[in-house]
């Protein structure tokens, strides 16, 4: 029988006494194999449908991910909805608005109608995102949070490896069609979500939120590298796939396989990347991936240079994603030097500052691509560059009060 949901909001402390499978990790857990089943087969599948179905080019799938990214950048509206809806709840619906919004995308192959389902979808996305940064670090104590959250990551990769493993073994095997996939992964997302909203209960942190907008002087570095971060992720997400397919001539099975290959090494990875981070700290951890993607960023520009094959392409790509698997040490830094109240409303801000380039970077460069696809990644190359500059700025042991290098130099009022 499915237990009864909590008529009042549970202390995490008393959820400790719960079984194992209904504690608020544990929903963390279940949240992040959920969320990539959809997300991952959408990306799977996009790149040879938008071309296949609705005969993109470069223009329309740069306008489409400019769309897709619009949510993130209204992130922000989160603080007014915690006003009235609890960010589990607010978080768990979310969940089912993108699982409902990826079952029937090849129900609309036109741009008009890919815009409009890319827009419910990713309202469900970016809403979802940033509930559940705000509650991983509101439920997880500092000093497991490295390491919890490199293995939330192995989570995501496993239900994206498991939704990319079946697609490669079954797409041609039994002649599946975008209809019947989408379906079923957005189906399996939206049940999920429904199922954590019946069975777990209502976990109430010990600090009680800030619900109104937040931006603090301190918070600086912080609100810089997500900038950062949102612009150059922009480019990896728009346009590496769409290479794989448009300069390699990538079928689903094909891409799918690179995605499979590229989940499995961030399965193994990540959770050591979690001990990394915790024993040698945001600072070096960030560099260390900022160094990398500069690289991989410059290699990418090589393919067009120097006509590199595409066995080198698929391994830059998995490069690419096992240096972003890093990201989630901005988190720990934001966690370490964050008032407690302040989680919930600056992961919203953190969120629309993260997208402010992503509304008008893939339009804009969808342009670009159609006469210089090198030029995209070496401007890529440039952001990282810059994002390593700023990722020096954090001190080895960041606090409030320490929240960079330049804290002791530079009065900043605590506010």
């Amino acid at each position: 029988m499915m237990p009864a949901v909590r008529p009042s909001p549970m202390p995490l402390a008393e959820a400790a006494a719960l079984p194992l499978w209904r504690r608020p990790v544990s929903l963390l857990f279940v949240m992040a194999f959920a969320m990539p089943v959809a997300f991952a087969t959408w990306s799977a599948l996009l790149n040879n449908f938008v071309i296949e179905a609705a005969g993109f080019t470069g223009v329309e799938i740069g306008w489409l991910h400019t769309v897709r990214e619009i949510p993130g950048f209204l992130a922000v509206g989160v603080i007014a909805l915690i006003l009235f809806i609890r960010e589990q709840v607010l978080g768990i619906v979310s969940l089912v608005m993108l699982g409902v919004a990826t079952a029937v995308t090849a129900w609309f192959p036109s741009l008009g109608g890919l815009l409009a389902v890319t827009l419910i979808s990713s309202i469900g996305f970016h809403y979802f995102e940033t509930v559940n940064q705000s509650l991983q670090l509101q439920w997880i104590a500092k000093e497991r949070a490295p390491q919890v959250l490199g293995w939330l990551v192995a989570a995501g990769s496993a239900a994206s490896l498991l939704a990319y493993g079946l697609l490669v073994v079954t797409w041609k095997a039994f002649d599946l069609s975008y209809n019947f996939v989408y379906l079923t992964a957005g189906g399996f997302t939206a049940a999920v979500a429904l199922f954590c909203l019946l069975a777990y209960p209502q976990f109430e942190a010990p600090n009680p939120q800030v619900k109104r907008l937040v931006l603090r002087r301190r918070y600086w570095l912080y609100y810089a590298l997500q900038f950062m971060s949102g612009a150059r992720r922009q480019i990896f997400v728009v346009f590496a796939a769409f290479m794989m397919v448009e300069k390699f001539g990538f079928e689903v099975h094909e891409l799918t396989a690179l995605f499979l290959i590229n989940f499995l090494a961030n399965m193994a990875a990540a959770p050591l990347m979690g001990r990394a981070v915790a024993k040698w700290g945001e600072r070096r951890a960030l560099a260390f991936e900022y160094v990398g993607l500069t690289g991989v960023f410059l290699a990418y520009g090589g393919i067009y240079w120097f006509g590199w094959g595409v066995m080198l392409a698929a391994a830059l790509y998995v490069l690419d994603h096992l240096f972003f698997a890093l990201a989630f040490a901005l988190k720990t830094y934001f966690q370490k030097i964050a008032d407690p109240g302040d989680i919930a409303p600056t992961a919203a801000v953190a969120f629309t500052i993260n997208h402010i380039a992503a509304v008008f970077l893939p339009a804009a460069l969808g342009y670009l691509w159609i006469t210089s696809p090198d030029g995209v990644f070496v401007l890529a190359a440039c952001m990282a560059a810059v994002s390593l500059g700023l990722a020096l700025l954090i001190p080895r042991h960041p606090e409030k009060g320490n929240e960079t290098i330049l804290s002791g130099l530079i009065a900043t009022p605590a506010e």
